[in-house]
């Protein structure tokens, strides 16, 4: 098979490595793609906003399979043009991509199917919001309604916060993703993040994973993209995989089927187990980033032949592996990282690092500069690692760490703290 792959990032480095091992595999392309991606991969450098642009790439190179890494394109509809070429393509239409899309239409989705998560308020304008919150309360939470590449959320512990945020939003921090807010109800319990591969009929579990949204050691600062993570998660127990599937995947994929729009492609929920079970924080409608980078060192099978099935709408004739040994991230990032990530500092070692028993790295921000490589954006690697245990994990990902030569970036101490104090506790 021929292969597209969408993106640039970590997530899409993992992805590459993973679809690159398929025997089934002739030649994999990525665009834009990252140096880390370019050693499994071939990068052309393809304009995917330019829809026409991407089908003709399709066209003249034969390829077989398209997967749409970021959400972006997803949003803006770019598996419909391929579909409607004739391409096949692993991601969901432009109007199912509206579940990441608009954090609006999807607490609607939920009212409507009775899925559950927080009570939620929508508003275009900033005093109605503003009297909404007055009215709740805080701790609460206010979200940009649009994409706002994982960066327009506050969990607002007082009053104050949550006032900022929607004059933030308002007046155009997040751009047009901001032109609409959804403030939530604050939901207290443990996250986690539950995947599905869906082909529009069927949702397979696909895996789950914690991550580590706050930019300081135990989870203090600013909310990331994400600076780490593990999988799977303790907290999803085989009951409570049972009832996510029960309560919202399955309601979910029946509600989209209904109203016109069934999901197709990788259905990411963001959950809050409280005491009540589940609840839906978000959804996103592709891999997560940086849960991938985890989900892929335990995947057993072919990751091919399984986004394959979900594109030819056969997953009900297919069955999904795992390795039993945790998988942990590490993201390092850029020194200025979320704010003003420092772009341009050299990055060394990474050849001898690879060589760790256990250990992949997986390129994110990185460019080639005179022959060197650079930091490119603001999460720039993510060094991952498998073990017995978590804590076996996250010191084989940290000894990693500290053979890297890249005075230029800085990483959390204390990725996966949670699951090591619970293996603590229960040894």
């Amino acid at each position: 098979m021929k292969v597209l792959l969408i993106g640039s990032g970590g997530r899409e480095h993992a992805l590459a490595w993973k679809i690159a091992a398929s025997p089934v595999l002739d030649q994999l392309y990525c665009a834009p793609g990252n140096p880390g991606i370019a050693e499994v991969a071939a990068c052309v450098a393809l304009d995917v906003s330019d829809h026409a642009a991407v089908v003709a790439f399709c066209r003249d190179k034969g390829i077989d399979l398209v997967v749409v890494g970021p959400e972006a394109p997803l949003v803006a509809g770019l598996a419909d043009d391929l579909r409607a070429a004739g391409i096949k393509v692993f991601g969901p239409s432009k109007a199912a991509a509206q579940l990441e899309g608009s954090k609006g239409f999807t607490k609607d989705l939920c009212a409507r199917f009775d899925i559950p998560t927080g009570a939620y308020g929508r508003f275009n304008n900033a005093p109605k919001a503003k009297a909404y919150i007055r009215e709740q309360g805080a701790p609460i939470v206010v979200k940009a309604d649009g994409l706002a590449a994982g960066k327009g959320v506050v969990v607002a512990m007082t009053l104050d916060e949550a006032l900022e945020a929607v004059d933030a939003c308002f007046e155009g921090a997040f751009g047009s993703a901001g032109a609409e807010v959804v403030v939530e109800e604050y939901l207290d319990g443990e996250e986690a993040s539950f995947f599905c591969i869906c082909d529009g009929r069927t949702a397979l579990p696909f895996g789950t994973a914690q991550d580590h949204k706050r930019v300081g050691d135990g989870d203090t600062g600013v909310n990331t993209g994400g600076m780490g993570a593990y999988s799977p998660a303790p907290v999803m127990t085989p009951d409570m995989v049972e009832r996510t599937m029960r309560e919202l995947i399955e309601p979910t994929m029946r509600g989209m089927a209904e109203i016109g729009a069934p999901f197709s492609g990788v259905l990411f929920a963001g959950l809050m187990i409280t005491s009540d079970g589940p609840k839906l924080i978000e959804y996103n409608t592709r891999f997560g980033d940086p849960e991938t980078q985890v989900l892929m060192m335990r995947l057993k099978d072919d990751l091919l032949l399984l986004l394959n099935a979900a594109a030819d709408g056969m997953l009900d004739q297919v069955s999904i592996r795992w390795s039993d040994d945790p998988a942990l991230t590490v993201v390092m990032a850029a020194k200025g990282y979320p704010a003003s990530p420092e772009k341009g500092s050299v990055i060394k070692g990474l050849d001898e690092t690879a060589k760790l028993p256990d250990v992949q790295i997986f390129h994110a921000g990185t460019a080639m500069k005179d022959g060197a490589l650079v930091a490119n954006g603001g999460r720039v690697l993510n060094v991952t690692a498998t073990g017995k245990t978590v804590a076996e994990a996250q010191a084989k990902a940290y000894a990693a760490v500290k053979a890297i030569d890249w005075p230029g970036g800085f990483c959390r101490s204390d990725i996966g703290w949670r699951a090591v104090a619970r293996e603590k506790a229960s040894n």
